[in-house]
């Protein structure tokens, strides 16, 4: 498990949000507008294996016990089993 902190930060004008590992004292911009982000949460760090976070684009079921888990996991973190590869 990663210890860097997560933050969710937006473009004011678009609206666009990302997820960066942020450190103090930066100011981070949108690589599309050249606008300045804006910080608008900390991402509660969760107990997983994984660095994605939990959006449904990725996820994937496990095929044994049809939990969510995400794509980047080889075994299922609610049952341990192991899972076949992403999208098979």
């Amino acid at each position: 498990m990663s210890t860097a902190i997560r933050y969710r930060l937006r473009t004011p004008s678009t609206g666009r949000e990302v997820l960066v590992e942020a450190q103090p004292g930066r100011i981070y911009v949108d690589r599309e507008t050249g606008e300045r982000l804006d910080i608008v949460a900390q991402v509660t760090p969760l107990e997983s294996r994984s660095s994605l976070p939990f959006a449904v684009e990725n996820m994937r079921l496990c095929p044994w016990c049809k939990q969510l888990a995400q794509k980047d996991l080889n075994d299922c973190p609610t049952c341990n089993r192991r899972m076949g590869p992403a999208g098979s």
